[in-house]
């Protein structure tokens, strides 16, 4: 076997497991595709829906509306009576931590003001989008974000 018989043989060796590579690059890519195209569906599923908060020509980055943590939804009356009672939450990692208003569409408070809360949705798998974020210790203030903290509606609960 001469040398230019192993070159070669060694060429068709790199250029198969390049297109093994390939293949497999293509394949995880496909599949992170398929996640993204799905939670990023979950995500939005409400507001294709039409459960997304209405627009309003208000200027605050809020709308206030009236209850006595009797809003209707089940989920959404259970969080605020955890709330009130301290607990135990579904969450208890990630319940009580401090939001941080980052977006600015609460108003300015000190750090550590504000504190969220998951909303369960029911036939969602993981935390969706909903919470509540309240203000000072114990919460003085409530306020519902069904979209992920891209809009509030403040909660008068008693």
């Amino acid at each position: 076997m001469n040398s230019r018989d192993v070159n070669s043989r060694n060429n068709n060796s790199n250029s198969n497991r390049q297109n093994k590579k390939s293949w497999k690059s293509t394949a995880l890519s496909v599949l992170v595709l398929i996640a993204i195209i799905f939670f990023g569906y979950t995500e939005l599923k409400p507001a294709l829906l039409g459960d997304a908060p209405s627009n309003t020509t208000s200027t605050s980055s809020y709308v206030e509306i009236e209850t006595n943590a009797v809003t209707g939804d089940p989920q959404i009356d259970q969080t605020v009576a955890l709330i009130q009672q301290g607990g135990p939450f579904p969450y208890p990692n990630k319940d009580g931590t401090t939001f941080y208003n980052r977006e600015g569409r609460l108003p300015a408070q000190s750090q550590g003001y504000y504190r969220e809360y998951t909303v369960p949705t029911p036939g969602v798998s993981h935390r969706g989008a909903r919470r509540i974020v309240t203000g000072g210790n114990p919460p003085t203030v409530y306020y519902l974000t069904i979209d992920h903290y891209d809009s509030f509606r403040k909660l008068k609960v008693n």
